[in-house]
């Protein structure tokens, strides 16, 4: 059986993102079939995107938009990924400080 790949980029300042990141890494973890890598934004490339069969991209909620790393992230993967992950499966969970609780 061929593993799937995914990939899970995340950022925290506070731990809560991470959280919802650790959580769904043991969650796909148990799953047969399923290789699972976390990365902090910082730490996340484009031959991380390009390697994956799917995504989970977690961030908390700052002044009504993404992170600054997790944009950066993408800014850095943009051009390489272009065209290349059309059709990927992928989730954008943020964590909302203000309502206190995760957003889908």
């Amino acid at each position: 059986m061929v593993k799937k790949h995914l990939l899970i980029v995340y950022h925290t300042m506070t731990g809560g993102t991470r959280q919802m990141a650790t959580a769904a890494t043991e969650g796909a973890a148990s799953e047969d079939g399923v290789e699972v890598q976390a990365l902090a934004a910082q730490h996340a490339g484009p031959e991380n995107v390009l390697r994956a069969d799917g995504y989970i991209f977690a961030t908390p909620e700052n002044l009504a938009a993404m992170s600054g790393l997790m944009k950066d992230f993408f800014d850095r993967c943009n051009y390489a990924a272009l065209d290349r992950i059309n059709g990927r499966p992928h989730s954008c969970p943020k964590q909302n400080r203000a309502l206190g609780r995760l957003v889908m």
